[in-house]
């Protein structure tokens, strides 16, 4: 099984453009914690450093559903702005949902057309006097890579697939994007009064546990207390 996921912060602000970038790796960390095999396939850069507007990630497993439900739909992070300090909000919601249409999406190396030609060097000169360098073409799409990177034809070749799948891929999530971004924000405007996962403070913990051990040793202190009371 496979599912697109968008983790997007829709029209919100800043802060929210935070909270994506937080939330992707609780994300993946629960992914990896479950075995699931996951590829970051776009992602958009937020207007800060270490900030994201929207992640999509192609997640692979037997058992999807399942840990999904724990996830999709909005979530809310509780806590004061680390850009505007005086700002008096302190709910923040940013949007998991699912991108239909991952069928739609496919790529088969059939459909690749090569053409090989020479190196080209500065100036356009030749660098080889044999034919490695591999221009491959998506044929349905038009998509097109060059490489030259290797001398040998066949590693270029490689590298050419490999490379044109990331970018047909990429252009087929784009499009997909555009098409359900008012969705999107419609579905996290109605969301925000229900969100699936609640977060809070700056190490995004989902809720404090005090260390055992700390708690024991004071349950033992009262209990030696109250014994030796009953003592005297």
């Amino acid at each position: 099984m496979e599912k697109l996921i968008q983790i997007t912060s829709g029209r919100g602000p800043l802060e929210c453009q935070w909270v994506v970038a937080k939330v992707l790796k609780i994300f993946l960390d629960e992914v990896k914690d479950h075995t699931i095999s996951y590829e970051i396939i776009h992602r958009e850069e937020g207007d800060e450093n270490l900030t994201l507007k929207s992640v999509t990630i192609l997640l692979k497993s037997k058992e999807l559903n399942g840990f999904l439900e724990n996830w999709l739909g909005s979530i809310c992070w509780t806590g004061k702005s680390t850009f505007r300090k005086l700002h008096k909000r302190s709910n923040w919601f940013i949007g998991i949902f699912e991108l239909e249409g991952l069928e739609k999406i496919k790529f088969n190396e059939k459909d690749i057309q090569f053409q090989t030609t020479r190196s080209q060097g500065s100036g356009g000169q030749n660098v080889n006097k044999v034919n490695t360098a591999v221009r491959a073409t998506h044929v349905p799409t038009g998509q097109s890579v060059f490489v030259q990177d290797s001398r040998s034809q066949l590693e270029n070749k490689k590298l050419s697939i490999a490379r044109l799948k990331e970018k047909v891929l990429e252009q087929n999530i784009i499009q997909l994007q555009k098409r359900m971004q008012e969705t999107w924000n419609n579905h996290l405007q109605v969301q925000r009064g229900n969100p699936v996962r609640t977060f809070s403070g700056t190490d995004f913990k989902k809720n404090h546990q005090e260390k055992s051990f700390k708690k024991k040793r004071n349950q033992m202190k009262k209990e030696l207390k109250n014994y030796n009371n009953d003592l005297n």
